[in-house]
């Protein structure tokens, strides 16, 4: 029996734009996947272990033509809509079960900023989790183990009475090898569809 239930945010609640976002930043940086050096920054800045301003003076450095000011607006171009019939859905399950409800995302704050500032229910989303965790306020990440280990020992919940959702195999991958229940998020799915049509995940 499911007690926990364990959120991503991006492309589960609100709406990215990754395809789009991933093209501009090819343009403007190059093939970043190549880039060792560029990998570790992204993940030094999602993790806390970098400032804002740091990490996006490292990446002017990277093309100077662009502007302090068009970098943070070229970062927070992968934020697209966050339809507020998922944060309903949200409140109804909150309502009307025990669940023990957590966010668990790969988030870090120009972001999480740029959300605050843009979405008016942001905080009537946030208050529907028992936790939320952001991975550059606990400084560690998905997919690595040790993200997955902090959210279990630190709810003291038990790894096959919690489902967790995301729409990155990769992370789904690192759950399911800790016996944690999975829903990898297809593009054609709605988290909505939760307690209908993918019901069965919370037995």
């Amino acid at each position: 029996m499911i007690k926990t239930l364990i959120f991503d945010f991006g492309d589960v609640f609100i709406n990215l734009n990754k395809s789009n976002f991933n093209k501009q930043m090819y343009n403007v940086f190059g093939d970043i996947s190549k880039n060792q050096t560029l990998l570790n920054l992204l993940n030094d800045y999602e993790t806390g272990n970098i400032n804002t301003e740091a990490f996006v003076k490292t990446l002017k450095k990277y093309n100077n033509s662009f502007s302090e000011d068009s970098i943070i607006k070229l970062w927070n171009s992968i934020i697209a809509d966050f339809p507020y019939y998922r944060v309903e859905f949200l409140k109804n399950l909150k309502a009307t079960s025990n669940y023990k409800m957590i966010l668990l995302s790969n988030t870090n704050e120009l972001h999480i900023n740029f959300i605050k500032e843009h979405v008016s229910f942001f905080n009537e989303f946030k208050s529907c989790f028992d936790k939320f965790y952001l991975s550059h306020e606990i400084k560690l990440r998905k997919p690595n183990k040790e993200i997955f280990d902090f959210v279990l020992k630190s709810n003291n919940i038990c790894a096959e009475e919690t489902l967790f959702i995301d729409d990155t195999l990769e992370h789904i991958n690192t759950a399911s090898k800790l016996n944690i229940k999975t829903w990898w998020l297809k593009q054609n799915e709605d988290i909505t569809s939760l307690v209908t049509v993918k019901n069965n995940l919370l037995c």
